[in-house]
């Protein structure tokens, strides 16, 4: 030890071969150049401008939709009005149709029929002989 001190022996650290030659051979890394500024093209500037006019153009449809759309029937109870009604049975082999033709035959039996499956809640436009039936007289 009589080149090297006690203290500097201490401080001293091994380093092997292979870390000192990556260590030698590491050159620092170029500078990265910067990106250039964002370019959108036809297709960028439609999805970015183009979809969100649609989904705001159909959000303010619905809504304007909803507002104007009726939600009473009348002021007051004062202006309903009962729909004159008839109870009728369905025979065998009738139809929606028919019965609508027979009890309104100056209206057009779609409209008839439009409000016969309103009265009596129908979910289709089916009827089985038997069944009794709400039907308008005018």
């Amino acid at each position: 030890m009589s080149a090297i001190s006690a203290s500097q022996a201490r401080h001293q650290q091994f380093v092997s071969v292979q870390q000192l030659t990556s260590l030698l051979d590491a050159e620092p890394q170029p500078r990265k150049k910067p990106l250039p500024p964002l370019r959108l093209t036809r297709r960028g500037r439609i999805v970015l401008i183009g979809i969100p006019l649609i989904f705001l153009a159909a959000l303010l449809l619905s809504l304007v939709g909803f507002l104007n759309a009726p939600a009473k029937a009348a002021d007051s109870a004062a202006g309903l009005a009962l729909t004159p009604t008839v109870s009728v049975t369905v025979q065998g082999g009738e139809s929606l149709w028919g019965i609508a033709a027979t009890v309104a035959p100056e209206r057009d039996p779609r409209d008839v029929i439009a409000d016969i499956v309103q009265l009596n809640n129908l979910s289709a436009g089916t009827v089985v002989p038997g069944q009794q039936l709400f039907v308008p007289t005018k």
